[in-house]
């Protein structure tokens, strides 16, 4: 009887340890990417006149002359006034 106790005990500590485990493995968070350094350069959108660090904007040149944009939108509205006589 004294032997039936003991497995018990045992199975019972064992299942303890093993939703612990469980329990940290759910509450991980994957480790974050670093984000890439800024020079603290901020360039000026052509079209918004928004400012936005240089590492992160749309890059175009037109006629020799290189023009920063905030997104894909301001990008197309530069080029649809550009065409425009």
């Amino acid at each position: 009887m004294l032997k039936l106790i003991s497995y018990v005990i045992l199975a019972y500590f064992l299942y303890t340890i093993w939703r612990l485990v469980r329990a940290i493995r759910q509450r991980t968070i994957p480790p974050r990417r670093p984000r890439a350094r800024l020079s603290g350069t901020m360039v000026k959108d052509a079209v918004c006149n928004t400012y936005i660090p240089k590492e992160e904007a749309l890059r175009e040149t037109f006629d020799g002359r290189e023009y920063f944009f905030c997104s894909k939108d301001c990008r197309k509205k530069f080029h649809q006034d550009r065409k425009r006589p």
